[in-house]
């Protein structure tokens, strides 16, 4: 009797073994997102004025994407990465609702706009808490900020959100912290101390940054290691390289830990920013290259559907799959990143749940290209820059290979570009090749109809309306200047 007490045991502790085993196994995620940062303004990137070593250094260890996109500004860029799903499904496609911007001015009345992720979307959290996953979120959240809404309820077993300031922030629930920090340092302390408690089981720590979005307010310390150091071209603002810094420290001291508690070999480390930069302007009344950054060589900015409102930094590190130093041009798109993280965990989707996305580790495996022919955007709005100039009008886009088709859906103008040869996005095709410009747009209209996407409506301007910056007299720069 004792014998076989004994080998029970044994077999127990063999199995309890096993099981952690099995858990350690399970590549820990970290999504770290930074806010407004462009698709140019990282030194391996290729800019010359910011300075982003360790980010640097992370591309250095793993993959780059050259041709990846979030939406044109932060909230539909947050929805998409939570739920999986397209704007259409979602119904976030911007911040605020409709009338933060005059439509009345203009042909088409905007398709209302969500301003929370809906309850019965199920959040990539959700799915890997269930996996056995310990979740975290600590920074900008930006889908519901009260009840159900807040992601501690939406999967995550530890939240902290905060956006609006760099210092002296408010956050929600509300958490002392010391007088005088930085709001990225703070952000960071969070995620490295929820590291060092998870370390012994698999984690997804998603750190989204208020940085670099304005208010443009850093560190005095690094805005006086940047005033001497001449500009290049549209980079050149000392506060603004100030704040890539410190995000770029962040995502340092990520790294470090790491490194400290052994579990670098282990971790799927991934950086991205929400949408493209803020500058780089040039259509609907807004001048060349007028904001904090610019985006060259691609068209435009944040808020925009040109490749500078929507290509973004995209870095993946995963030791022993993601080759060293290499770079992938497919088009890659943020409802991407859900089916991506549950391959990476092992673990299945949710049942009767539509992912718009495919998994990306065929292509941090370098191992085939992916079964879909296109990526899409769906933006039914309007987003305003100032009075009487737009970053946006209403527009559907379909990105297939090299090539981008743009319906602007005021007059059904179609703009058609072949980013191989046009990355700027100058030269409009879609004269010169109806062919394809009508081979894309069938597609453009066949997914659409596929995702149930609502479509503007023909609005009779009123001359009388104020200014596209805000619905009330004296409260327009205000609501123009809320926080995407």
């Amino acid at each position: 009797m004792k014998i076989s007490i004994t080998r029970a045991i044994v077999l127990l502790l063999a199995m309890t073994s096993l099981a952690l085993a099995g858990a350690a196994s399970k590549p820990n995620i970290i999504f770290i997102l930074a806010d407004d940062l462009g698709w140019t303004d990282l030194g391996v990137q290729g800019s010359k004025y910011y300075e982003s070593p360790n980010i640097d250094r992370l591309a250095s260890q793993g993959i780059r994407f050259t041709n990846y996109h979030h939406c044109q500004n932060c909230a539909p860029t947050r929805a998409a990465l939570m739920s999986g799903q397209y704007a259409p499904r979602t119904g976030v496609y911007t911040v605020g609702g409709i009338e933060r911007f005059n439509w009345h001015i203009r042909p088409l009345r905007p398709v209302d706009n969500v301003e929370n992720l809906p309850l019965e979307k199920i959040t990539i959290a959700q799915v890997l808490k269930s996996a056995g996953y310990a979740t975290a979120i600590f920074g900008k959240w930006h889908l519901g900020q009260k009840g159900d809404y807040l992601p501690g309820k939406r999967g995550f077993d530890e939240a902290i959100v905060t956006m609006g300031k760099h210092f002296d922030f408010v956050t929600q629930p509300p958490v002392e912290y010391p007088k005088g920090i930085y709001l990225a340092d703070w952000l960071t302390d969070k995620a490295v101390d929820f590291i060092k408690r998870h370390k012994d089981q698999p984690f997804f720590l998603y750190l989204p940054h208020f940085g670099v979005h304005s208010p443009h307010d850093a560190k005095k310390e690094l805005i006086e290691k940047f005033k001497p150091k001449p500009g290049v071209a549209g980079h050149n603002n000392p506060t603004y390289a100030a704040m890539i810094y410190s995000v770029d420290e962040s995502v340092g001291r990520v790294m470090a830990t790491l490194d400290e508690l052994k579990l670098a070999d282990n971790t799927v480390l991934i950086f991205a920013s929400d949408n493209g930069g803020v500058g780089g302007y040039d259509r609907e009344g807004i001048a060349k290259a007028g904001g904090i950054t610019d985006n060259e060589p691609l068209r435009s900015g944040k808020g925009s559907l040109y490749e500078g409102g929507t290509r973004v930094p995209f870095i993946a590190r995963w030791p022993g799959i993601a080759k060293p130093g290499s770079t992938c041009g497919t088009p890659a798109i943020h409802v991407d990143l859900y089916p991506t993280f549950l391959d990476i965990a092992g673990a299945k989707p949710p049942a009767s749940y539509p992912l718009d996305g495919e998994s990306l580790v065929p292509l941090l495996k370098q191992s085939g290209p992916l079964k879909r022919e296109a990526i899409y955007h769906h933006f039914p709005g309007y987003l305003g820059a100032g009075a009487n100039s737009w970053r946006t009008t209403p527009v559907g886009v379909i990105t297939a290979g090299d090539w981008k088709l743009m319906e602007f859906f005021e007059d059904n103008r179609l703009e058609l570009y072949n980013l191989k040869d046009d990355l700027g996005e100058k030269t409009n095709l879609a004269a010169t090749m109806p062919e394809k410009a009508k081979e894309l747009h069938d597609k453009l209209v066949a997914w659409r109809k596929s995702v149930n996407a609502p479509m503007p409506t023909p609005n009779k301007p009123d001359s009388t309306a104020q200014p596209a910056d805000g619905k009330k007299k004296g409260r327009g720069k205000k609501r123009a200047t809320k926080s995407q």
